[in-house]
């Protein structure tokens, strides 16, 4: 069991509160709104089970405590997940003063989309121990975390966070330097401003383009990614003959 402060109780909050103390974690939630309480406390049933239906519950499963600031949350964390709104400036203010309650190895983990781990670590009196975490919506039930470090990371601490969320059962993804949007956004980002595009040229309706994902791409797409499907439609020359085959026309696309 690991301590983990939670820094932010929205509904990535409290998923990420749930997700920890479905694993057998000490979880604190730190947030000032009252309110957060009982968000916890229906995030935390909602999520129970799908952790059980996933076979990730743990037989040790805690009840997340929470707190208004980080003088109330007791001894210090093995990693905090931060999930305060997108605001450079907000981010920075909170990480500062929450890092005096840090022990020197606390790991500070940012649920972050878009803004840059180092930028986020502007300030801190350890840089070094500051990376993204980003998860999927929600996090109790997406098995996929991204993981990217800034310039200033150090090495061994992606390695140490990878660590506790593969122990959890995710899906961990390294990036090998930050990017806004990490992986799976951009990908999405992609699909997505080629539906609206067909759809505003009139070459199809928003419902039959929804359609095409739902019956076309995702029943492939959630057991192999786009690269293994092409190399598979290439049968025995595999991708080298599918672009020798359609590659021109592929460009056409």
């Amino acid at each position: 069991m690991a301590r983990i402060w939670i820094l932010g109780g929205g509904l990535i909050g409290c998923g990420w509160a749930a997700a920890f103390a479905g694993a057998g974690h000490d979880v604190t939630v730190i947030d000032p709104d009252p309110a957060v309480a009982d968000r916890i406390a229906t995030v935390q049933a909602q999520a129970l089970p799908v952790l059980q239906g996933l076979g990730t519950l743990s037989p040790r499963a805690t009840t997340p405590a929470h707190v208004a600031t980080a003088a109330e949350a007791g001894p210090p964390p093995v990693l905090v997940q931060e999930n305060l709104p997108e605001n450079l400036d907000l981010k920075r203010r909170a990480l500062a003063a929450l890092e005096p309650h840090l022990a020197p190895d606390s790991i500070i983990a940012s649920s972050s989309s878009g803004l840059s781990p180092d930028d986020m670590a502007e300030g801190l009196a350890r840089p070094e121990r500051l990376l993204i975490a980003h998860p999927c919506n929600p996090p109790y039930l997406m098995p996929v975390v991204e993981l990217s470090g800034g310039a200033l990371t150090a090495p061994e601490v992606v390695d140490r966070a990878a660590g506790l969320f593969r122990a959890m059962g995710k899906t961990v993804l390294t990036l090998t330097r930050p990017v806004p949007g990490h992986l799976v956004n951009r990908l999405q980002a992609a699909l997505w401003r080629e539906a609206v595009h067909l759809a505003s040229e009139g070459i199809a309706s928003l419902a039959d383009i929804e359609q095409a994902v739902i019956q076309g791409l995702a029943p492939r797409w959630c057991i192999v990614g786009p690269s293994t499907v092409f190399h598979l439609a290439g049968a025995e020359g595999g991708i080298g003959r599918f672009v020798d085959a359609l590659g021109p026309e592929f460009e056409r696309w």
